[in-house]
């Protein structure tokens, strides 16, 4: 398997942009770094959750590409869809700005207007809970098989025979990821509260969402 720089860097950005869509497994991981509550084990736990979804995908729906043409232009095309009503849906946010309130109680991740109220004590939560949290916010969300297991690995059939380096790239994306939004919520706090990185966030999402479908598009021709 020879590693090609553009396919790992394409795998890598659609996951980076998938996942930049916040949703309720990255307010968890918000949540837990502004509490200061098992951080690190969280984003480790959600990393490697992501990553087993991506290669369920990738390893599982590339078998799939081989069947017939039809099938492939079929799924490339649903990638392709999905990715512009998530890029719309993006670009509806940097429109309207809203801030992700981390003061809610556990389990409600919806959006909501920047709470100006005191946030209350946050209740310990021990390394167990914490590992189940995680697993169950990556795995029990729709949303992630729907991003990592299908939509990946649906787009890593425009690669043919490059689909586990494309994986290996989303495999990565999400990897980098994690990691940004761990250190971002340890370090940044409060500030993460900005309207201005939300919506910056949410234009760079719809951007990327859009270009990756317009490429998915090009390779069916």
């Amino acid at each position: 398997m020879v590693l090609s720089i553009p396919t790992f860097t394409a795998g890598m950005v659609l996951s980076i942009s998938l996942i930049m869509a916040i949703g309720p497994q990255n307010a968890h991981v918000l949540r837990m770094g502004l509490q200061r509550q098992h951080l690190w084990l969280t984003v480790t736990v959600c990393a490697v959750a992501d990553v087993a979804l991506i290669g369920l995908g990738v390893l599982g729906l590339a078998q799939l590409g081989g069947l017939s043409d039809k099938l492939h232009g079929a799924l490339v095309g649903a990638g392709m869809l999905f990715l512009a009503v998530y890029g719309w849906q993006a670009f509806q946010r940097f429109l309207q700005p809203r801030v992700l309130s981390l003061d809610l109680p556990s389990g409600d991740t919806s959006c909501a207007s920047v709470n100006t109220a005191a946030s209350p004590r946050p209740e310990p939560v021990t390394r167990r809970q914490a590992v189940l949290s995680a697993l169950a916010f990556s795995w029990l969300n729709p949303h992630a098989w729907l991003d990592t297991a299908v939509l990946i690995g649906t787009a890593s059939l425009a690669y043919g025979q490059g689909s586990t380096i494309f994986g290996l790239g989303a495999a990565a994306g999400s990897l980098l990821w994690f990691l940004v939004l761990g250190t971002a919520a340890f370090w940044l706090g409060r500030r993460l509260h900005s309207l201005h990185i939300w919506r910056a966030l949410d234009g760079a999402v719809a951007l990327m969402m859009w270009g990756t479908a317009l490429w998915l598009g090009f390779s069916l021709v």
